[in-house]
């Protein structure tokens, strides 16, 4: 295996400040490899860029029909959102249309990562609570799916509730592996460890999941703004490309699917950072498209200073991801 190369650069002025390096995975719902660069085979926690996987047992159980769960509310249950109104109204009114409120929510409260929704919050005095995190969407179809069946809420992040028994299960059948003990994910629900590799290949297979993963990816594609926000590199892409579902985690991991081209990428910056992560996925997605100005007008960030100025960009390297 070649070494994870370097695909990202940070320049100010006329240096190049740092590197960063990111392993990629491009895989078909056969299981074939399609393309791969850097270590795709050590284990890594996928975050939350595995949400909509985590999504298909909340139509596969019922519980979307029963509780009649819009395209919006199931991009949020696929959603790391920013904690803007448009997310926590919704998420509010989908708890109540269940039977519960916040206090059912175990993810614990963050302020809303959208800066400007968190200053408005200051500014009323009110501090952020559960809704606001940016998972509680998906906590929220997690607990739809256990009072539909008529489990109970309580315990519902634990590994061994059925909750999460029904996600590794899915986990295990479209990446032809068992799941090794799982870690704890932020918003605390266990986040099964997977090579690059495997979780290209189970992204590549959900397609492959009919009418479950055709609602999923609509309700992302056509709420782009839920699955992220303002600002944000998944909203701003799929916005870009209504084609491709685009959806990231922490620690400098994303994953793309392309339904129409029957293929699914998976990356991950080794350093863990974002902003590699976004610009590598976008060179990437432009390669695997054959050449898009819409994605190019995404493919670089600029570095600013503190007063706004403008002094630097973070770009993929030269050649990056043909090394």
């Amino acid at each position: 295996m070649k070494p994870t190369p370097v695909a990202v650069e940070v320049c100010r002025g006329g240096l190049v400040e740092s590197r960063h390096r990111v392993a990629l995975a491009v895989a078909e719902p056969d299981g074939r490899l399609l393309h791969q660069l850097g270590d795709v085979k050590t284990p890594i926690y996928p975050r939350s860029s595995v949400k909509p996987i985590q999504a298909v047992s909340l139509l596969d159980t019922g519980a979307a029909d029963a509780f009649e769960v819009t395209a919006e509310e199931l991009a949020l249950a696929c959603a790391s959102h920013g904690g803007e109104p448009m997310h926590v109204e919704r998420v509010r009114a989908w708890l109540a249309r269940i039977g519960l409120d916040e206090g059912a929510l175990a993810c614990g409260a963050h302020a809303p990562m959208h800066r400007p929704s968190a200053r408005v919050l200051r500014a009323g005095g009110d501090g952020p609570t559960a809704v606001h995190n940016n998972c509680s969407g998906k906590h929220t179809g997690m607990l739809s799916t256990a009072i539909h069946l008529g489990e109970p809420t309580a315990g519902y992040l634990e590994p061994d509730h059925p909750v999460q028994r029904r996600i590794r299960e899915v986990f295990e059948e479209l990446s032809g592996e068992r799941m090794a003990p799982p870690g704890v994910d932020g918003c605390g629900v266990p986040n099964w460890p997977m090579p690059l590799a495997t979780l290209a290949v189970a992204l590549a297979k959900l397609m492959e999941r009919g009418e479950t993963a055709e609602r999923i990816f609509a309700a992302m594609r056509a709420h782009p703004e839920l699955v992220a926000g303002t600002g944000r590199i998944d909203t701003a892409l799929m916005q870009a490309r209504p084609d491709i579902v685009s959806k990231g985690g922490a620690e400098g991991v994303h994953i793309a699917i392309l339904p129409e081209r029957r293929l699914a990428l998976a990356l991950k910056a080794e350093d863990g950072a974002s902003r590699a992560a976004d610009v590598a996925l976008i060179a990437a997605l432009d390669k695997l498209v054959g050449g898009d100005e819409r994605l190019r007008s995404l493919g670089t960030a600029p570095v600013h200073s503190v007063a706004g100025r403008l002094v630097g960009e973070v770009r993929p390297t030269r050649g990056w991801p043909d090394a």
